[in-house]
């Protein structure tokens, strides 16, 4: 006997945002500030619900581009990181490590709860938001999802989450 998996997946060119970052190599080395035109893709598996889709391309998509468009034309600083401050104020947002001190527009700035802003770890930030918000969304026959962040044209960072198998997560 057989037994069939069933997966969307979605790439799209609206799946994208443009962004400024900077990561930690090991203890010490900070790299530049810099920026790049990020990609996102998504792969849902499940069970078929009772319409026989996995989940409905469309509110998938639609949610991913609001992710996305939050995080366009901003600075990604990661808020957990054990090297790295980030404090901000009303109009500004100070990052500090060692002897190197950025101070940026507070509109311009996004603080994400991350360790690093690298791209596996955009990935599982944007995995995060996408099974938060999907919440209502109530599939229980949803088994995994994996969302890949790709900052350079062909270097994807990914995320596989496992969920439950009666979870309504996603």
């Amino acid at each position: 006997m057989s037994k069939s998996i069933f997966r969307v997946e979605l790439e799209k060119e609206n799946l994208t945002f443009s962004a400024a970052h900077f990561i930690t190599f090991g203890d010490n080395i900070c790299e530049r500030m810099h920026g790049h035109n990020y990609g996102v893709r998504c792969t849902v598996e499940g069970a078929l619900n009772e319409h026989g889709y996995v989940v409905d391309f469309i509110a998938l998509g639609n949610q991913l581009q609001a992710i996305t468009k939050n995080m366009d034309h901003r600075v990604l600083l990661p808020t957990k990181h054990p090297s790295i401050t980030v404090s901000a104020g009303d109009n500004e947002v100070t990052a500090t490590f060692e002897d190197r001190r950025w101070i940026l527009p507070a509109d311009d700035c996004l603080l994400l709860p991350i360790a690093n802003t690298t791209a596996e770890l955009l990935a599982d930030h944007i995995a995060n938001v996408l099974l938060d918000s999907v919440q209502s969304w109530g599939h229980p026959g949803l088994s995994k999802l994996i969302v890949g962040v790709d900052e350079n044209n062909a270097q994807w960072g990914e995320v596989e989450k496992t969920l439950q198998e009666s979870s309504p997560a996603l």
